[in-house]
């Protein structure tokens, strides 16, 4: 296989300006991953900064309460930062640090890249800027306040649909103008080679820990694997260690949104057909379009769900058939994330909510010899807003018209 593909998916498709930077970073890369001290520092950061390894977590009441499977959580809403995010972040991070960049620009939506990037940025002293779509920067308004307090500059996009996939256009334009000082920070494991790969790498850490736990515990793998599916780091990263099992089922789980129409969703491969083929933001994938082949608005509860392509390598899992992708609407998701914080005392991103809707439907229908891991993403405590919104919770919205008058 290419190096730079997954099957017919992947490649750098860049502005020439762009391209040594590209050449520059794979050959830090190739270095980096090669050098044990590397590593070191990145376990030893992980393991005394960023919490790892992170737990897994027996869901031993709603397990009981669904009568089927044994569900198990992935705590990576239990690592610095309160998600999987920062895994990519640290590791980036040290890259840069051996490209001599004094500077990181970073783009998100959910706002846990964001701040995980404003963190590694603090701890290192590197300057940062962040990119948010104005619509996440509404939705999402505690992460950005700890991203403005870390020391990062947040800047609000305005055009398009004010979405994440408006802030990656504008964090490749900043790049294009200040690559000589800059390291584009991405965050997630899509865009051109050698971003996927190195992204997946990092991410690894999820996967091969939750093998091990497994074992440990269970003394046998798990017989599903449930991951949330945006740009698909989190997920690839849970997939990969797993992906020579057979018997161990992946399941990816996108945005199903408010409906099936366009513009309503963010499921690229869930969708019968997939989304159509293209190239944007640096890489051959699926993105959903509109009958003009421009990307297509999206729609997701969860900001970290809600953009129109996917990461190669998930096209290439889906495409082979080693991994299923499904999705799960925004009713499901909430209930989903009610019912954990109700019976577990734990509280879920929305993104994470995905995967745990569909855990709970697929555990429905097994018998309780059988066990799911689903990962944990991220916790939900960015999502405080949306939550109250969607529930209806009045109590909060008191709350907020006492705390205004107080300003």
């Amino acid at each position: 296989m290419n190096k730079k593909y997954f099957g017919e998916f992947g490649g750098a498709f860049v502005p020439e300006v762009l391209r040594p930077a590209l050449v520059e970073l794979e050959k830090i890369w190739e270095s980096a991953r090669k050098d044990k001290k590397f590593w070191k520092e990145f376990d030893d950061l992980a393991a005394t900064y960023s919490g790892r390894p992170t737990p897994i977590t027996f869901c031993e009441n709603i397990s009981k309460k669904l009568g089927g499977a044994k569900i198990f959580l992935k705590r990576e809403d239990l690592n610095q930062t309160g998600a999987h995010k920062f895994n990519n972040v640290l590791g980036q991070a040290l890259l840069a640090k051996r490209l001599g960049k004094q500077r990181l620009i970073a783009e998100t939506g959910a706002g846990q890249h964001g701040v995980a990037t404003a963190t590694i940025a603090a701890k290192f002293g590197f300057e940062c800027t962040i990119y948010m779509g104005a619509v996440d920067v509404a939705r999402q308004r505690p992460n950005v306040f700890w991203m403005e307090q870390l020391g990062a500059k947040v800047i609000p996009v305005t055009s398009g649909t004010q979405r994440l996939k408006d802030a990656v256009a504008e964090a490749y334009r900043d790049w294009t103008g200040s690559v000589e000082t800059t390291h584009y920070l991405l965050g997630s494991a899509l865009g051109p080679h050698p971003f996927p790969t190195i992204v997946r790498e990092f991410q690894k850490v999820v996967g091969a820990e939750t093998r091990q736990q497994f074992l440990r515990a269970q003394k046998k793998l798990p017989d599903y694997l449930v991951a949330c599916v945006g740009g698909g780091s989190n997920a690839i990263g849970f997939f990969h260690p797993f992906l020579k099992d057979s018997k161990v089922k992946l399941i990816g789980v996108e945005a199903g949104g408010r409906s099936k129409k366009l513009g309503e969703h963010a499921s690229r491969l869930a969708i019968r057909p997939h989304a159509p083929k293209g190239v944007f933001e640096g890489f051959f994938g699926e993105f959903l379009q509109d009958a003009s082949g421009n990307l297509a608005a999206t729609h997701s509860v969860s900001a970290g769900l809600d953009h129109p392509g996917v990461g190669p390598e998930h096209s290439f899992l889906a495409k082979t058939g080693r991994a299923k992708y499904m999705s799960a609407t925004d009713s499901e998701v909430l209930a989903a994330a009610q019912l954990l914080m109700r019976h577990e005392g734990i509280i879920p991103a929305l993104e994470s909510s995905h995967a745990l809707a569909y855990a709970f439907k697929l555990a429905k229908k097994l018998p309780k010899s059988k066990s799911i891991g689903v990962n944990l993403s991220g916790r939900g405590d960015k999502d405080i807003f949306i939550y109250a919104r969607a529930l209806g919770d009045k109590k909060w919205k008191e709350f907020l018209r006492e705390e205004i008058k107080t300003l």
